[in-house]
């Protein structure tokens, strides 16, 4: 079956019948009806120089595996990745890179940048993780490092070190032969929140930058164009203020924020089976008054919005503020603020960019796991009672444009995609069958699975960067590809304001409590080669039976 799928790309790509100039903004005639698929066929010495980055990023291999273990044991939420920048950025500057710290307003928020001249390339991938998901890596059941922290249930420890791995390689290979080009890596911070990389965007980072490559830990090889599944979203919070009384004594003369709360989350809920099918909304309240026998005199709601795209999020969110507005009239309270901590287009990813990056994918294919492996996928399905399928052994097919959107999760790479050329890696670094932010989602990423699959998608990486380097040609079809498909009807607009600013005390409180705890646990690899013989953890151990 592989085998066919690779003779069917072979036979059906060629090149575009009109070759395009080097650089943004070029226009030509791509036609988006047109079945065409990209081939580039790269010249002997570009794929000499593939051959030699993939064997480069295996000798990073011992680095991956610290970073990656690293990065897993600061366990850091959304805005609270200090000691993950801290770590990595050190890396960084070691070799050569120079790093702008406290991006965009964000104190954790970094961008890193080495070389001149065009293409400008950036590499992108998140580094927050997840509340209440600490777990023991390589441990197939809920054991938790520190219970209640927070914890990569999410694979985000993963992604930055990929990126540079594979930046360190081609930087060589370019300062040797002197190529030029600009590689600029930055991470993606509170992610989870959908409130990083808008900021980026009002900001400029993409300003000069030609295409970008994002990357998404998964469980197998893959990459896809066109438009995505995600939904977009807009994350609210709505806060409201009456008057404090004693609940027993005088109920009668407290105005309760709380009840303004409740009786918008109440409309909401009303509203639900009068929605289309796509859209996706849920709430959390994180003020709901200080003690029962007080009248909350505040409260607030946190609200995610979530539905196809722009034109259909935005009524959502107008909507919560009719309903906010309305519930305070009803209650004699006051709605004092209404923020958006968050925000994020649904993605549409470059179709010429994907299919460069598939090839390398068919080049590199999956890391050859072991029984231990194997055995710890198997052992964690089991405990979830899912199916007991284990690893992947095939890479999986490019994948193409969504298909009758029902709705989903989100993710702000989506805002980056509408301003420059952009497609996500997803490398095989988790276990399929895990059910997402969760614990069992950080089992496997400070495992040998997780370090292999590194070094899989730091492969991939490298070769495309080397393809964008030396191949003007995908460059121009990118940038035609987003010109006159993509952007030709749909121009971007952000759901954030210029006034909206970053909500970078979100979790503060969470690492105050939590930060002096974990911090023990932090993985130190001057003593110990992996996290799991620090943690003094036999791999993989697992219960139950596997086949």
């Amino acid at each position: 079956m592989m085998m066919r799928r690779i003779l069917t790309l072979v036979a059906v790509a060629v090149l575009p019948s009109l070759v395009l100039a080097q650089g943004r903004g070029g226009r030509g005639g791509f036609n988006a009806a047109d079945s065409i698929k990209y081939k580039y066929p790269g010249t002997a010495q570009l794929e000499k120089l593939k051959a030699e980055a993939a064997a480069e990023v295996d000798k990073q291999a011992k680095l991956i595996q610290v970073m990656v273990d690293k990065v897993f044991s600061f366990g850091e939420p959304a805005f609270q990745e200090v000691e993950t920048a801290k770590y990595l950025t050190g890396i960084l500057e070691k070799e050569g890179f120079k790093v702008q710290r406290g991006y965009a307003g964000i104190p954790t928020a970094w961008v890193a940048r080495w070389g001149s001249g065009k293409p400008v390339i950036s590499l992108g991938s998140d580094v927050d993780d997840i509340p209440q998901a600490s777990n023991k890596p390589g441990v197939g059941w809920h054991d938790p490092i520190v219970e209640g922290a927070p914890g990569h249930g999410e694979g985000h420890n993963s992604g930055v070190p990929l990126n540079i791995a594979a930046a360190i390689v081609v930087k060589r290979i370019m300062e040797r032969d002197k190529i030029p080009g600009t590689l600029v890596l930055w991470p993606g911070v509170a992610e989870e929140l959908m409130s990083g990389k808008a900021w980026f965007v009002r900001e400029g980072l993409f300003k000069d930058v030609d295409i970008t490559l994002f990357n998404h830990v998964g469980s197998n090889l893959g990459v896809s164009w066109g438009q995505s599944g995600s939904n977009a979203l807009i994350s609210a919070l709505f806060k409201f203020s009456g008057s404090s009384s004693h609940a027993a004594g005088a109920p009668w003369r407290g105005k309760s924020a709380l009840d303004a709360v409740m009786l918008m989350g109440t409309s909401w809920e009303f509203q639900r089976e009068h929605m289309p099918l796509a859209q996706r909304s849920h709430y959390v309240i994180p003020d709901g008054g200080d003690q029962p026998n007080v009248v909350p005199p505040t409260a607030s709601i946190w609200f995610y919005f979530r539905n196809l795209d722009y034109e259909t999020t935005m009524p959502m969110f107008e909507d919560g503020k009719v309903k906010a507005r309305a519930a305070a009239a009803m209650t004699g309270t006051k709605l004092d603020t209404v923020m958006i901590l968050g925000s994020g287009w649904s993605g549409h990813f470059s179709r010429p960019v994907a299919e460069a990056m598939y090839q390398n994918i068919l080049k590199v294919g999956l890391p050859k796991w072991d029984d231990k492996d194997q055995t710890m996928a198997k052992g964690l399905q089991h405990e979830l009672g899912v199916a007991e399928t284990g690893l992947p052994t095939q890479v999986s097919g490019l994948g193409g444009p969504a298909t009758n959107r029902t709705g989903g999760g989100s993710d702000d790479i989506g805002d980056v995609s509408w301003v420059v050329p952009t497609i996500t890696l997803s490398f095989p670094s988790n276990i399929p069958g895990a059910p997402g932010h969760n614990w069992a989602n950080a089992i496997a990423m400070a495992t040998p699975i997780a370090h292999k699959g590194v070094v899989a998608g730091a492969k991939v990486q490298a070769m495309t960067v080397l393809d964008i380097l030396l191949t003007p040609q995908v460059v121009a079809d990118a940038w035609d590809y987003f010109n006159n498909v993509q952007t030709k009807t749909i121009k971007y607009k952000p759901f954030i304001s210029a006034s909206d600013q970053p909500p970078i005390w979100l979790n503060k409180e969470r690492m105050d409590k939590y930060r002096p705890l974990m911090r023990p646990f932090y993985y130190d690899e001057t003593k110990y080669p992996t996290y799991l013989d620090q943690l003094g953890i036999k791999y993989p151990t697992v219960r139950g039976i596997v086949p």
